[in-house]
């Protein structure tokens, strides 16, 4: 494992580096990851996901493939590899475990070491893109995660709020005045769709079979951005 400071040459193929945060679970940080990363794949991009919310790995089930395992090799882990193109791979504490549904609780040390080992210990090769999903909340894990990711490329972050729907049910506007607070880009809002949350029930492709939903042109406008903001820092 790289010492503090220094750059893993397993990142060195990393073109740019995205966290993805939120205050609180259950506002669909997962979800924006995941698809972000599929909505980066489907514009030619190669992205990665490292799963990095240690108590509730999700991902694996969304991308339907739970049931796979990573192995070693010269360079540290492999990750899993997601369809035919392989052009997304993934990385999550969810592979190492014996039963994926059972509850697990970590100790702050093993926690911040398992992080690292992540960020250093991960053969991702060549990406485009490596979306980092953090766990809900603020703590150690994320410091962690910022420390072990400082020398490399990091491009930004995106906070997920709550989420919305048009009735508003859990008011208006909060993201975006927060934005305006912090001084820092509004990415867009993404409506809630069962469309969307059934497809990553099931595993399926939400950019490439739902493209008629409310959320598509949302999730779609957010990548952009994201590219856009890229291509300046290059």
């Amino acid at each position: 494992m790289d010492g503090p400071g220094e750059r893993s040459t397993n990142l060195l193929g990393v073109r740019h580096i995205l966290l993805v945060l939120s205050g609180k679970g259950g506002v669909g940080k997962s979800t924006l990851s995941t698809e972000l990363a599929l909505a980066l794949r489907h514009r030619g991009h190669r992205v990665g996901i490292l799963d990095v919310d240690l108590c509730g790995p999700s991902i694996p089930r969304m991308l339907r493939v739970q049931d796979r395992a990573v192995h070693q090799c010269d360079s540290g882990w492999v990750p899993v590899f997601v369809g035919q193109d392989r052009a997304v791979a993934l990385m999550s504490i969810g592979f190492l475990l014996e039963r994926p549904d059972d509850a697990v609780v970590w100790r702050g040390p093993k926690k911040n070491a398992l992080i690292k080992q992540f960020v250093t210990d991960v053969a991702w090769g060549d990406l485009d893109f490596l979306i980092v999903d953090t766990p809900p909340g603020t703590s150690d894990e994320h410091i962690s995660t910022v420390e072990a990711l400082r020398p490399h490329r990091l491009l930004g972050a995106i906070l997920v709020t709550t989420p919305q729907e048009c009735t508003n049910i859990f008011s208006k506007g909060g993201g975006e005045e927060l934005a305006k607070h912090a001084g820092v880009p509004f990415l867009g809002c993404v409506p809630l769709d069962p469309q969307l949350s059934q497809s990553l029930e099931e595993g399926r492709d939400f950019i490439q079979e739902f493209p008629k939903s409310s959320a598509f042109p949302a999730l779609a406008h957010i990548a952009q951005q994201i590219l856009d903001t890229s291509q300046q820092s290059s």
